[in-house]
């Protein structure tokens, strides 16, 4: 008999995956997680009703969140990244050999454990690089009690229900400015903005109290369904989201030209031309 699996997120709008072949479904110790394939997208992993991963198109979100603020900020040594346990943005981080250390931050070890087990390409041995450092935390308890300081700080997080809530909330986003170096940037997963509208206008809202500069930038996943991705921008310097695709192509090529599917100066510079829809949410 045929399974098909039902994406819960959106009040008005689901969508059904075929599950092929499930892997792994069960309850871990703070949410629901099935794993199966699926002839369209791959390997797919759902939370709590909410797809979080799917294989043949992972490299679009994790491309996007890591190499945008690491090659805007240009000199980046020491990143935090919350949440994020498949490993996708650690071994997108890691491809810029400058850094120093990466902190991956997640509350819940088993999504570590299953991801390295189902999708050991997604991680490609990010957590054996000995820049790694893997803290299974809550990560709002990290960020206000680390006296670190962080260049970047990429929030890979699940949407806004069960334990990833209080990564959108304004007490987060202090504890996050605080955690940051001079100068850097902070970069949030802030969902669909054409289904998810308020999301992103409060995140964006929170920013301005707290940062001289919030924005978004857009890209496409097709398993995120429902129109493109935002991720949220905050720094107090205004000038690393104007970088210019000659300076971003300097930085890739210093940094070792290593190949991408998605992300590109162009697309870089690109993202940031926000749809008038869009651009309403984030500007006052």
């Amino acid at each position: 008999m045929e399974r098909w699996v039902e994406e819960t997120l959106h009040s008005g709008f689901r969508v059904r995956l075929k599950a092929d072949r499930v892997l792994f479904d069960s309850e871990t110790e703070h949410q629901h997680l099935i794993i199966f394939e699926n002839g369209d997208f791959g390997r797919v992993m759902m939370l709590d009703g909410v797809v979080q991963l799917a294989t043949n198109d992972d490299f679009i979100y994790h491309e996007m969140m890591a190499h945008v603020p690491l090659f805007a900020h240009g000199r980046a040594r020491k990143v935090l990244i919350v949440g994020g346990g498949d490993g996708g943005v650690l071994r997108e981080a890691l491809r810029h050999k400058k850094l120093k250390s990466v902190t991956l931050c997640e509350i819940d070890r088993s999504v570590i454990d299953l991801c390295r087990e189902h999708f050991p390409d997604i991680s490609a041995g990010a957590y054996d690089d000995p820049r790694t450092r893997v803290v299974i935390a809550d990560g709002t308890k990290f960020v206000a009690e680390t006296d670190e300081r962080f260049d970047v700080i990429m929030v890979d997080s699940t949407d806004p229900i069960g334990p990833g809530a209080v990564l959108f909330t304004k007490e987060f986003y202090t504890d996050c400015s605080r955690a940051l170096a001079d100068g850097g940037v902070l970069v949030t997963q802030n969902g669909l903005p054409f289904l998810q509208a308020a999301e992103l206008k409060q995140s964006a809202t929170y920013f301005r109290d707290l940062f001289d500069d919030a924005f978004a930038y857009l890209a496409t996943t097709p398993s995120y369904f429902g129109g493109s991705m935002s991720f949220g921008w905050a720094t107090d310097n205004a000038k690393l989201r104007k970088v210019k695709p000659e300076k971003l192509a300097k930085r890739h090529a210093k940094a070792g030209g290593f190949a991408t599917r998605y992300w590109s100066p162009e697309v870089q510079v690109g993202a940031f031309a926000l749809p008038n829809y869009v651009r309403e949410l984030v500007e006052p």
